[in-house]
């Protein structure tokens, strides 16, 4: 199975692959790649690792003698995981594009301080940093096992890092630093 090792340490394994076509399939595709490159990571035997999710709750990967956290993500040309040992991790990606109704987006997802920054901020910059403020958003969201909602105020308390993918692309890993926070 093919698959690009893009962050490791602390415990947190991140992985890319080049998904097939159909959701569906890149969601298997992608849950096969997880299991094999932990099993790598941890020197395990892959069968020996499984993937447990249900709807409305984070993934979770099953290991032997223990669970470790697990996020997914895909984007049109590319899906990524993360892998927490030791916690919560928030994994998003995302196409770096001219999006139209960016303010609207902006206004609507990720509060009055990021759209003020992305108002402020050159043309020709704006996607390129509108993509990291979702990607952003979205990774500690997950992290904190939260679905994609309306900006609430509450700013969630996770480290973040940038995640090397190739051109055109954004990602940011989320992991719990503390508690959320009302701003």
């Amino acid at each position: 199975m093919d698959f690009t090792v893009l962050w490791s340490g602390d415990g947190v394994l991140a992985i890319g692959i080049v998904p097939p076509p159909s959701r569906m399939a890149a969601r298997a595709h992608l849950r096969r790649a997880v299991r094999e490159a932990a099993a790598q990571w941890l020197k395990l035997d892959s069968e020996a690792i499984s993937v447990e999710s249900a709807p409305g709750t984070p993934p979770r990967l099953l290991l032997p003698g223990g669970v470790a956290g697990l996020s997914f993500s895909h984007d049109e040309g590319l899906s990524l995981a993360a892998v927490h040992l030791h916690g919560a991790v928030g994994i998003d990606v995302m196409r770096v594009q001219d999006i139209a109704d960016w303010l609207h987006l902006a206004r609507d997802y990720l509060g009055p301080q990021v759209t003020q920054e992305l108002a402020a901020c050159p043309d020709t910059q704006r996607p390129l940093r509108l993509a990291q403020a979702w990607t952003a958003r979205e990774a500690a969201l997950k992290c904190a096992g939260q679905q994609l909602a309306e900006w609430d105020g509450v700013e969630l308390d996770c480290h973040l890092q940038a995640v090397e993918t190739p051109q055109n692309f954004v990602a940011m890993l989320a992991t719990i630093r503390g508690q959320t926070r009302r701003v």
